[in-house]
């Protein structure tokens, strides 16, 4: 098995590769999990500072975080290298993120407690099943999801969107959009043109 460092895991997935069941990219998905897993046990067991919060999102993500961004924790992660958070964003109190096919949260976005983001599908094949298929999410500027909002692997949600409460996102959304329900679908545009504000 050839081993695998972050930026070779990170361009496999870009590149949409099926991560296959007991692969080297399998096993480094794991490994770096279990990295990710003790750092939520610091940040999700005891109250934590802003400052302390944004150190170990920086320590989860190994990129520096910004100090306009808030989480409330608890929060969820099962690889966390692969999440990109922008300036401004807001972090309700629940929320999970399957990150290892990407994330990527845009400046001044708002994120509902409870809310999931996934980035990996199983295979169909059940003979397969451990096979992961990664799609990586994009949530673009000044978003806001509702409490409970779940986004699936692929989607791209525009600049200045609102997803409203429990939704399922299950393509993507236009900019300046309102969507609701299960699948989400579009109410109506909010009237207002993000890439103006």
């Amino acid at each position: 098995m050839t081993d695998v460092d972050l930026e070779g895991f990170r361009d496999h997935v870009r590149r949409g590769a099926v991560i296959e069941g007991g692969s080297a990219q399998h096993a480094f998905l794991h490994r770096t999990g279990q990295d990710a897993l003790q750092v939520l046990a610091e940040l999700n067991t005891g109250y934590r500072t802003p400052e302390e919060v944004r150190a170990l999102l920086a320590r989860l993500t190994g990129r520096p975080v910004d100090e306009s961004v808030t989480l409330f924790p608890p929060f969820f992660c099962e690889f966390g290298k692969n999440l990109t958070l922008g300036r401004d964003v807001f972090i309700n109190m629940g929320c999970t993120f399957q990150d290892a096919g990407g994330i990527t949260i845009g400046d001044g976005t708002l994120i509902g407690h409870g809310s999931t983001v996934v980035t990996l599908n199983h295979a169909t094949d059940p003979a397969r099943r451990a096979d992961m298929l990664p799609a990586p999410v994009v949530i673009g500027r000044k978003v806001w999801l509702g409490a409970g909002v779940t986004i699936v692997p692929g989607v791209t949600i525009g600049d200045g969107a609102i997803v409203g409460a429990g939704a399922v996102v299950t393509k993507a959304v236009p900019a300046d959009a309102i969507v609701a329900g299960v699948p989400a679908r579009l109410i109506r545009t909010t009237g207002f043109g993000a890439s103006e504000a």
